[in-house]
Order: C-alpha cells, then sequence, then structure tokens
C-alpha cells in the first residue's frame, strides 16, 4: 500500500470552499422553507410548485426529506475538514463536485424565489447532472469506512435521487406554466410517460451504483409522494397514481434484485 500523499495549499482551499459552500445552501434552504424572509417554495412563482400544480408534483410532506439531506451534507462539509480527509483520493475527486451542486442549490432556491421558473428549469437539470457526474465518481472508489459511506455516498445518493424526481416535477411545472399542451396527449398520458421514465431512471442508478440503496430510497420516497398527491390533493389522477406506485416499486425492486445478485456473485467467488 502506497503511502498517503501531503495535503497541499489546493486540497486545504477545496475543503474551505465545500464548507462555505454547504453553509450557503443551508441558508438558501431557510430561505426557501420562507424562515428567512422568503416564500415558502409551494407558495413562490405563482404556486407553479405546488402539490396541485401538474399531475407528477409530490405532496407536501415529500419534502422532508430535505431535512435529511442537509443533515447529511453539513456532516460531511464538517468531516471532509478532518486533517486526514484532506489529500485523500475520493475528496480531491468529487469536493468540487459537492460544492457545485451546493451553489446550484441554493441558485435554484433564488430563482424560484425571484418567479424565475424557466430559469429554476435550467439551473436543476445541471444539478441533476453535476449529481449524477459525482455519483458515477463515487461509485468507481470505495469508502475508506462507515463515516464516509454514510455522510459522503449515502448522503449523496438520497440528494440524486430526489433530485432526479424533483428534476420531473420541475420541468413538467415549467412547461405547464409555459403553455405546453402535450400535443393534446392529455396530463394523465404525460404522467404515466413520465413516472416511466422515472422508473427508468432508477433502474439505471441501480444498475451502475451496483444495487446502492440510498438513489432508490430517496426516488421510490418521492414517486410514492406523487401517488399520495394524486389521491389525496385537488388533482386527483388514477392513472398517474398508479404509474407512481408502479414505478416507485419497479426501483425497489430493481434494486434489491441487483444488490442481492451481486452479494450472491461475491460469496460464489469465495
Amino acid at each position: 500500500m502506497s503511502a498517503p500523499s501531503t495535503a497541499t495549499t489546493a486540497d486545504r482551499i477545496r475543503q474551505v470552499v465545500v464548507a462555505i459552500s454547504a453553509v450557503i445552501a443551508v441558508v438558501g434552504s431557510f430561505i426557501g422553507a420562507g424562515l428567512a424572509g422568503g416564500t415558502p417554495i409551494q407558495d413562490a412563482a405563482g404556486g407553479s410548485l405546488s402539490a396541485d400544480s401538474t399531475p407528477i408534483a409530490p405532496a407536501g410532506p415529500a419534502f422532508s426529506i430535505w431535512s435529511v439531506i442537509y443533515l447529511g451534507l453539513l456532516a460531511y462539509a464538517v468531516w471532509q475538514l478532518l486533517p486526514a480527509q484532506a489529500s485523500a483520493p475520493r475528496q480531491r475527486q468529487v469536493g468540487y463536485w459537492v460544492a457545485a451542486s451546493l451553489i446550484l442549490n441554493a441558485a435554484w432556491i433564488l430563482s424560484v424565489q425571484f418567479d424565475q421558473l424557466a430559469l429554476s428549469c435550467v439551473v436543476i437539470v445541471l444539478l441533476l447532472a453535476v449529481l449524477a457526474r459525482t455519483f458515477v465518481l463515487l461509485v468507481d472508489g470505495r469508502p475508506t469506512g462507515i463515516v464516509e459511506t454514510i455522510v459522503l455516498d449515502g448522503t449523496l445518493g438520497l440528494y440524486l435521487g430526489w433530485v432526479s424526481i424533483a428534476t420531473a416535477a420541475n420541468l413538467a411545472a415549467g412547461l405547464t406554466t409555459a403553455g405546453f399542451d402535450g400535443f393534446g396527449w392529455g396530463e394523465d398520458a404525460w404522467a404515466v410517460i413520465v413516472l416511466a421514465i422515472a422508473a427508468l431512471v432508477g433502474v439505471l442508478l441501480a444498475i451502475r451504483g451496483r444495487g446502492r440503496l440510498a438513489p432508490a430510497a430517496s426516488l421510490a420516497w418521492g414517486l410514492a409522494w406523487v401517488a399520495v398527491s394524486r389521491t389525496t390533493g385537488e388533482l386527483i389522477s388514477q392513472p398517474a397514481m398508479i404509474a407512481a406506485i408502479a414505478a416507485a416499486a419497479v426501483v425497489v425492486i430493481a434494486t434489491l434484485a441487483i444488490r442481492f445478485a451481486r452479494r450472491a456473485g461475491q460469496g460464489t467467488q469465495r
């Protein structure tokens, strides 16, 4: 085993940038929750992102997952400041990607606060791309211990899974506000199509992530709350509800199947 490399000034700068980005993201979350003078996200942009805005908008309680994600991101920001993490190869790989996701997160909240729904669509797509890249880098490496597994891999997995469904909801809201009529296919048809794509994304994440649970958990969580929203809100849709439940089930089953198959394969090689 090669000796650990020495931390450089660039490493220290990266650590500080990640920490500052986390603070910016948390401040943005308070604004987005309406706790720091901002308008709650569900009420901002003319209510375009409320639970009843489109057939694939999740019910309000779904957004409580942000509390877990932000807690994990803060824990990661503090943990990566430790001297031992300064020159760690994985931190060098993903540090700035995580920082970029945090800044984009805050930028998304600000875009919604200023009623720039079209801009918010662009920002959240960029955020999804950054998180996808981070996920690939993490999957291609190995965590050094349980703490790293939880605060880095686990947190970023939850982050990616949730932003995946949030991106679909955001784009649907943006297109609806822009007057897109879905080529006359109807809201229910488009809801089923988009939710099927969400299920496909979950399967692809399971394959690429070799059965990682965190992305599947948050994506399935979001899909389940889409189903709830279509049965308890103002925008009732049985097709969307059924599609959301089916999509959540596909994501969970595919992830567990891949995870168990991989473990069984490792067991036979011993």
